[in-house]
């Protein structure tokens, strides 16, 4: 336990190195929004080389400025829940995944993550009269004065794995981001929770009802309890967010 305290507390440290005299444009900066509930805020236990810094990927800061970005990724998220809860997520893997790939089309740029999740948050707390939507606005807008936003990551359903009009929710949740962000083809992955057929055929239904949107099977991945992934399936589901995002990206 003491070394895992040290190895967080060196992780902040790190983190703490400011990189906004980096001069770029922004289209150097691409900005991924990472939102939902507890596996995108991170729950599963983070092993010592994953504290390292992600190759050319930032994280914005609760100030609105690029960090060198490593683990846990929602330390800086405005609603998250007490420090110690946060582990690796989802977008670990996303990064490193989509940086290799942009490293061969784009070397000069970096990936930009603004991670903005809670656990245990319902989906009705991210419609647009409510504080956590709010917040990714305001984030999302601080992050585009330097970087080009590029996508959204959602996953979240743990807390709504009853409803039956879940996907109306999400569809509307998409629609009102895309509106307000002014940017009408954003490209938006949802991934399934687990073992949730209820809330997981809507999710995987929704490319359906909207262009340029996505989604993640969860059907071989594994949990630590009954929701939250453990360190392996978690490195599976951010890698699939970022093949399901190039694909999204590629199809525009």
């Amino acid at each position: 336990m003491k070394t895992y305290i040290l190895i967080v507390l060196l992780s902040l440290l790190v983190s703490a190195c400011s990189v906004n005299n980096i001069e770029a444009n922004k289209q150097d900066i691409h900005v991924y929004i990472l939102i939902g509930q507890s596996n995108m805020a991170g729950r599963a236990p983070v092993v010592a080389q994953q504290f390292n810094v992600i190759d050319d990927t930032l994280l914005l800061d609760a100030e609105g400025q690029w960090q060198l970005a490593n683990n846990p990724l929602n330390r800086y998220s405005s609603i998250r829940k007490k420090m110690s809860m946060q582990k690796l997520g989802i977008g670990y893997a996303f990064a490193k995944t989509m940086q290799a790939q942009l490293a061969t089309q784009q070397p000069s740029a970096k990936i930009g993550l603004v991670v903005n999740a809670k656990g245990g948050s319902s989906i009705v707390e991210w419609q647009p009269s409510e504080f956590f939507y709010q917040e990714v606005l305001r984030r999302a807008k601080q992050a585009q004065q330097t970087g080009t936003l590029k996508g959204i990551l959602w996953h979240q359903g743990e807390s709504d794995f009853e409803d039956a009009d879940y996907l109306p929710k999400l569809v509307a949740l998409v629609n009102n981001l895309r509106a307000d962000l002014q940017h009408p083809t954003l490209p938006f992955v949802a991934g399934q929770i687990h073992d949730t057929p209820l809330i997981n055929h809507q999710i995987a239904a929704l490319p359906s009802h909207l262009a340029c949107t996505g989604y993640v099977s969860s059907a071989e991945l594994t949990a630590m309890d009954r929701w939250h992934f453990d360190n392996d399936s978690m490195l599976k589901l951010g890698a699939g967010y970022a093949e399901t995002m190039l694909k999204i990206q590629q199809q525009k």
